[in-house]
């Protein structure tokens, strides 16, 4: 943050601030309407659900990694009636493959240096860079900030600035935890989901 005030001036903490807020945003409305969605369409209890992944939520969002809360993961969709023989395979399968909260941040973080670099990206660009962002994003939860390797060699391949990572450094820490939960949020509704699709029945009741 020093150093973009630095470069940029401090005028350039209000766009990194609505960067911010829209990046919450963006993450808050995925939770609510798609995974939220998700628990409706599947018929998952919603706040039988919510009481048991409240606690891997509450571990990524104050950790920022999804491996950490994993074991939480297990153990509590295992006591929300997830079928241990569903949860362990899918369970570590999504830690990998499921990351709708990075790819989110990926996708927004390079719209957004390119709107500050004033580099117009086409139609046909944004959705080639967001499939290649969801592709590139497997496997980035156990590796630390591994967002902005993906992010480095996708801004030379589009001739984005370099000195926009920086920026988006500065402020990152403040984006992770919600990123993450959100990640982890997606690892819980997985196998509840297949569970559902095997014909498993949750009850609605919750554990005292």
């Amino acid at each position: 943050v020093a150093n973009t005030v630095a470069s940029s001036g401090s005028g350039a903490l209000a766009g990194l601030a609505r960067f911010i807020g829209a990046a919450w945003f963006a993450q808050v409305l995925f939770l609510v309407v798609v995974l939220g969605g998700t628990l409706a369409l599947f018929k998952i209890p919603v706040r039988r659900f919510v009481h048991f992944a409240r606690e891997p939520f509450l571990i990524a969002f104050a950790t920022t990694s999804s491996a950490a809360a994993l074991p939480q993961t297990l153990e509590n969709m295992q006591r929300f009636g997830v079928p241990k023989r569903i949860l362990g395979v899918i369970a570590p399968l999504s830690l990998s493959l499921n990351l709708n909260g990075s790819t989110i941040h990926l996708a927004m973080a390079t719209l957004f240096v390119a709107q500050a670099a004033d580099l117009h990206l086409s139609f046909q660009q944004q959705l080639f860079i967001l499939l290649t962002l969801k592709l590139t994003s497997k496997g980035v939860a156990g590796v630390p900030r591994a967002n902005f390797v993906i992010l480095a060699a996708l801004f030379e391949g589009y001739g984005l600035p370099m000195e926009g990572l920086a920026m988006l450094l500065g402020v990152d820490a403040l984006i992770d935890p919600v990123r993450t939960s959100v990640n982890v949020v997606s690892h819980c509704i997985s196998p509840a989901a297949i569970a559902r699709w095997e014909g498993a029945q949750f009850r609605d009741d919750l554990e005292p």
